[in-house]
């Protein structure tokens, strides 16, 4: 266990082996045999009850110092409630776009206060120069081992730097799942009685939502947000072709390529949403929060996000939202998503490890956590095998978004996100090249090959 956790643990085993002290021997003394009486035994003191090893924020006061990313409620939320139910600990919060946290992070775990908590857009990288706290005790300690093998593969990073197998660097607040949200009474506007089945469906109803004065999908494309063409790509590319070998690049498997066939088909068909106006013109200004409430208001058909928004969608649109999954391109083909857990990891440095990883452990075993996971981050807070899913309100899209999930999960089609792939591919890579495509600067065959490129460069550095 960390340092702190190993000196409790040495010091147990040290008690352990210490020996009872037997009773000291009566002198001996010549009396009548009649008169003699034994000397009564002294008790041997009784054995404590060895100590609880078990990582916590003991009862000391605690400051956890923490990274958290702009425009999600969920870890603000199950911050409070971990004070409410722990007053010893407090918070030090800070936070900043996902993009600004992907060029941030090595700086931040590099430095003279390294955060006990922060949110991790990617982690290879950090893991192979030591920033990043190795887990491995803590699963042992806690038994996340003994939980479903998915719900940390792709925190795991191996001795070669391919992640999905190997040591344990983060944890997952939740695990969140992306898709196509709707708005119903639009969608009904345009003929859409059922979720499309293929993805020509899907470019039929985006045709007749231009035809009818609609928008067809509301999304964002600001630099401080990070590009979110990135949504509607990577499920152009599962719709396309298969998940696996995206995985592979995003996992950084040797040999690995953005730059295949049906990925430039996938990005061939982007390009042709972005003539074709189905995009917000001003997408290049627009930020996450202003797209959702963008959308919120009307603006938008559909949008490619995550079921991390679905409480903002449903006070915005009670009743009138909807979600599916990214329809296959062939009729009867497995649907596909960005299906990953919302990264957490303990900087290697971290002065409070031991609080942060019982914080982690208490997200997904706490009844009280877990239904702040479902009602605020709109996700599976994960957990145990046989841990009690949380009720959902009736009519939410939290109720479409889960069955989602059990879909997903049955099809084993499941991505990262691949904006993960490298510490900086989204902000050097994915974002700047989008952006040029939105603007008739670059086209579906650059795009792939300008970061690959990129991909490569951070790779040999």
């Amino acid at each position: 266990m960390k340092k702190n956790f190993l000196h409790l643990f040495g010091l147990l085993l040290v008690s352990g082996l210490v020996l009872i002290a037997c009773a000291p021997q009566a002198a001996v003394e010549e009396a009548p045999a009649a008169a003699e009486e034994a000397a009564p035994a002294e008790e041997a003191p009784a054995e404590e009850a060895p100590a609880d090893t078990t990582p916590s924020c003991g009862t000391e006061p605690v400051v956890l110092n923490a990274y958290f990313e702009t425009g999600f409620d969920l870890p603000f939320k199950l911050a409070e409630e971990f004070t409410k139910q722990y007053p010893n600990v407090t918070w030090d919060i800070k936070q900043d776009q996902f993009a600004n946290l992907i060029n941030e992070t090595p700086r931040l775990l590099s430095g003279d206060n390294p955060p006990d908590l922060i949110r991790l857009p990617t982690m290879v990288s950090f893991a192979k120069q030591g920033l990043l706290m190795n887990l491995d005790e803590y699963a042992a300690a806690f038994g996340w081992d003994e939980w479903p093998v998915p719900q940390l593969s792709q925190n795991r990073v191996g001795a070669d730097g391919v992640r999905g197998s190997g040591s344990l660097y983060a944890m997952g607040l939740n695990y969140s799942l992306t898709g196509i949200f709707y708005n119903k009474e639009q969608a009904a506007q345009i003929g859409m009685t059922e979720p499309p089945a293929t993805l020509a469906e899907f470019e039929d109803l985006l045709a007749k939502a231009k035809a009818a004065g609609l928008l067809p999908i509301m999304q964002w494309g600001s630099a401080k947000s990070g590009m979110g063409l990135a949504f509607p790509l990577q499920a152009l590319m599962a719709s396309i072709g298969d998940s696996e070998p995206i995985n592979e690049w995003i996992f950084q498997k040797p040999g690995a390529t953005i730059d295949t066939p049906s990925n430039l088909e996938a990005a061939q068909h982007l390009e042709e949403w972005i003539k074709n106006g189905y995009f917000p013109p001003d997408i290049n200004a627009i930020e996450y929060t202003d797209a959702n409430a963008r959308f919120g208001k009307g603006e938008g058909v559909f949008i490619f996000n995550g079921d991390w928004q679905n409480a903002g969608y449903d006070t915005d649109m009670p009743g009138n939202v909807g979600f599916f999954l990214m329809p296959p391109a062939v009729e009867g083909g497995a649907p596909a998503a960005m299906s990953a857990p919302l990264t957490f990891g303990i900087a290697a440095k971290a002065k409070n490890a031991d609080c942060a990883a019982f914080f982690l452990n208490w997200v997904a075993s706490d009844p009280e956590a877990r239904k702040i996971d479902v009602a605020v981050g709109g996700s599976n807070p994960g957990g145990p095998a046989d841990a009690t899913m949380p009720a959902v309100a009736e009519g939410s899209v939290t109720n479409e978004t889960l069955a989602a999930g059990v879909v997903l999960g049955k099809t084993g089609s499941a991505m990262d996100f691949i904006a993960n792939a490298t510490s900086a591919i989204f902000a050097q890579g994915w974002t700047p090249e989008l952006q040029k495509m939105v603007a008739g600067e670059q086209d579906a065959a650059g795009l792939l090959k300008a970061v690959q490129e990129e991909y490569l460069r951070e790779l040999a550095e």
